[in-house]
């Protein structure tokens, strides 16, 4: 199982592309605006969109890639998200008023997109690749996602401020290797990271003292301007978990 890295920063301008992950040639971990340096040819064979929650820096690219390669396809794309998020998409951005709802296009019975609940805890099973919603808490309804190929376990940890029940799980995860959890904002700006549910690197090493398996982690969803910062609190803070920041097109094979 082959997992590449579309996007990782919390926000757009020169290379960073927000978040995006392409699970071998047809499924896509969130859909920032990473996925659109795909050709088309590689975004018509996307048949499966698990999304963490409804911010657009992680769908933005699911409206376009409806409009562009739905015509080229024998089957719907489907969406799998917990029903909150997809209630969400379904009124504020698949509405026909940002978007065309292409749950209905080009008809009910052969629509270009589906939705598919998924739900904390229960595995979703694509061929051997077992992928499990796993909790976390953010400004809206959201999830993180185990990517199980058997052989070893990555876990995104999606949006989310601190979570004790997300450790809770993980830890229970014996083929653990890989962690890639978010880092929003340095230290001077813990308020903001705590009002609007993300970390920052204090609150990124509370966090990974909670943590008592061991794992290779990766930062991802730094806000550009202040990556070198954040990244030098996070090895004050943090250095002996030996963190490293998540790259674009960066390949994890497990």
């Amino acid at each position: 199982m082959k997992l590449r890295i579309l996007g990782c920063s919390g926000g757009i301008g020169g290379d960073l592309r927000t978040t995006s992950m392409l699970l071998d040639h047809d499924t896509l971990i969130d859909a920032g605006t990473g996925a659109g340096d795909l050709s088309v040819s590689e975004l018509s064979q996307i048949d499966h969109i698990f999304v963490t929650h409804s911010h657009m820096d992680h769908v933005t690219s699911i409206p376009f890639m409806a409009d562009t390669v739905g015509w080229m396809r024998d089957k719907p794309i489907t969406v799998y998200a917990i029903a909150e998020t997809i209630d969400i998409l379904r009124r504020h951005l698949f509405n026909w008023k940002l978007w065309p709802d292409f749950a209905e296009i080009p008809d009910a019975q052969n629509p270009v997109l589906r939705y598919q609940t998924v739900t904390l805890g229960k595995t979703v099973d694509l061929g051997g690749r077992r992928i499990t919603p796993l909790p976390a808490d953010h400004v809206v309804p959201a999830v993180g996602y185990r990517i199980d190929s058997g052989a070893a376990s990555l876990v995104f940890t999606g949006d989310t401020t601190t979570n004790d029940a997300l450790w809770r799980e993980m830890n229970r995860i014996v083929n653990l290797r890989y962690v890639i959890i978010e880092t929003a904002f340095c230290n001077r700006e813990k308020d903001m990271a705590i009002a609007s549910k993300h970390l920052c690197p204090s609150m990124l090493a509370e966090e990974l003292s909670k943590l008592t398996l061991p794992a290779e982690i990766y930062i991802t969803h730094l806000k550009p301007g202040e990556i070198e910062l954040i990244m030098q609190e996070i090895e004050e803070c943090a250095g002996k978990w030996s963190p490293r920041m998540l790259k674009n097109n960066q390949i994890f094979e497990f």
